[in-house]
């Protein structure tokens, strides 16, 4: 069994696997003469939920173009992963009682890296038809500086050369600018060929995403006007013209589980190992994900936009409903009890996050967090019920135990992922003012604190996961050391108080004491850990 546009036409050799309803080569050419819809980071989630998606809609002749994917980090994912494959890919949906479901996703009409096609790139911003400009390519995609605020020397060299020259540069495969930038020139580009306006969309799972791609282009086009580089006008079109939608979007989508790759083999598809590139990013020709999804998008599409809303999960509505969408998930029901899990799952020792489902304490944290601390001031988003929304997440999504998601995943980034998922909460209830009565969120930031220990509940050493502030945070608990029971609060003080980390200044907010107290013993030596949840969460 082969996954290519040959293999795919034996089709009783893929009894099992749902296969495209439409012709696979009608919607190629389409999508090369027709190019509505490109998108920006062509990874995991982009393949399990928006090309599914797409499929489900070419499917029903809804739409006739698929979908561009392009890479802007390295050329791996389109030339080891699209190309071999004739752009397809197998999507497994891992059910929660056991059973899978199969199917051979063709959304992708064409693939491109910009290291190599800039020039085709070039052209599909410049055809009127173009609608859309999606991107899932992780928060850090949008920064143009550092966690300091220090403008990356990239950014600092895109602003004094014309966008004209940065297209020019690309096209001759100089590989030195920053995609906003490459996106900001394009969209540039894209009004001086026909004038037509466009969406950039960031469907990333972070907060006001849509915001963070408006503030990166236009920062860049502002230096690029200051320095006589663009017209007023290309600034006016950037500001009126292009639309930054907001979005939130959510399904849990793991790694290439072995698992499934080895049910993939014995089914007898050749050539789907997984391989890592060198960003670290695992990726295969296959993707594994839950069922459960949510995109919810801003309705804000100046040259038009495929029906998305047709298919399954997606809603489009107005941007303050998506924002509360956002909220709700992530503070509350979902993102925040990720959170505790994955810095309890490593310190207990936890490879899964379903395995920690299983556990009586780790389970009552996050049900009281949630229930107790969240709820009541949960934003109601009034198309996704927050109850129903959360009891989701309790009783079937995390627990789901075929879903190969750990907490080691979930850690990566937490000190950019505290100022909304927690940071958020702490704030509404310094507003009510009921901070003092809380219990279990103070408990997960003292896990975290413990968590920067990098020693385990066992007494033994741990790699923790890639965060850009981990080594800063570390370094704010300088002379803590495993097993000291008498942290004071001016030890704490630095990190407490620190507003980029948790979104808010705990100090002030009176929640230092607590920390600590919870800090001392969660340390107290081996065991500690799980006495303290014992203690408060049993």
């Amino acid at each position: 069994m082969k996954l290519t546009l040959e293999g795919i036409k034996t089709k009783d050799a893929w009894k099992g696997y749902k296969l495209p309803k439409f012709d696979i080569a009608e919607m190629c050419e389409a999508t090369k003469q027709d190019p509505v819809w490109i998108h920006f980071g062509s990874g995991n989630i982009f393949r399990a939920f928006l090309c599914s998606a797409a499929q489900e809609l070419l499917d029903e002749g809804i739409m006739k173009s698929g979908i561009t994917a392009a890479e802007s980090h390295g050329t791996e994912i389109i030339t080891e992963c699209f190309k071999p494959h004739d752009n397809l890919c197998v999507a497994v949906t891992l059910n929660g009682d056991g059973s899978t479901t199969k199917e051979i996703v063709a959304s992708v009409g064409e693939a491109l890296a910009t290291a190599y096609d800039f020039k085709r790139i070039v052209d599909i911003f410049c055809n009127p038809k173009l609608q859309m400009v999606s991107f899932t390519i992780t928060e850090k995609g949008y920064a143009l500086s550092d966690a300091s605020g220090k403008t990356f020397p990239m950014v600092e060299a895109d602003k004094k050369v014309s966008p004209d020259t940065l297209i020019e540069d690309m096209i001759a495969g100089k590989q030195n600018h920053h995609l906003m930038s490459m996106i900001t020139a394009l969209c540039l580009k894209r009004k001086a060929a026909c004038g037509k306006p466009i969406a950039l969309v960031s469907m990333d799972n972070c907060s006001h995403n849509g915001e963070k791609v408006e503030n990166a282009v236009k920062t860049i086009a502002e230096a690029w006007a200051g320095a006589n580089l663009i017209t007023a006008d290309d600034l006016t079109y950037l500001q009126t013209r292009v639309s930054y939608p907001w979005s939130m979007i959510d399904k849990i989508t793991p790694r290439p589980d072995k698992k499934v790759e080895e049910m993939l083999i014995a089914d007898g598809i050749d050539e789907i190992k997984p391989f890592v590139t060198p960003n670290g990013t695992y990726i295969a020709a296959f993707v594994n994900a839950e069922r459960p999804q949510y995109l919810v998008i801003e309705d804000d599409f100046p040259n038009g936009r495929p029906a998305l809303d047709k298919a399954r999960g997606i809603i489009f509505t107005d941007r303050d409903t998506v924002n509360k969408a956002e909220r709700m998930k992530v503070c509350t029901c979902l993102n925040p009890l990720h959170t505790a899990l994955a810095v309890y799952g490593c310190l207990l020792g936890y490879d899964s996050i379903s395995k920690e489902m299983k556990d009586k304490e780790l389970v009552n944290l996050i049900t009281k967090m949630s229930r107790t601390e969240g709820m009541p001031v949960v934003v109601n988003p009034g198309i996704i019920d927050p109850e129903k929304f959360l009891n989701e997440c309790l009783t079937e999504r995390f627990p789901n135990p075929f879903m190969p998601d750990t907490p080691q995943r979930i850690a990566t980034d937490t000190s950019q992922k505290l100022p909304i998922r927690y940071g958020e909460n702490f704030k509404a209830h310094i507003e009510k003012g009921d901070v003092d009565k809380l219990v279990f969120m103070p408990l997960v930031i003292a896990g975290w604190l413990r968590y920067l220990l990098a020693v385990d509940d066992n007494g033994k050493a741990f790699e923790p996961s890639s965060d850009p502030l981990l080594d800063t945070a570390r370094a704010m608990l300088e002379g803590i050391s495993f097993g000291k029971t008498d942290v004071s609060v001016d030890e704490l003080k630095e990190i407490l108080s620190n507003e980029v980390i948790f979104g808010t200044d705990l100090v002030n907010a009176g929640l230092a004491p607590l920390i600590c107290k919870y800090f001392n013993e969660l340390n107290a030596g081996n065991g500690a850990v799980r006495a303290t949840l014992k203690k408060y969460c049993d």
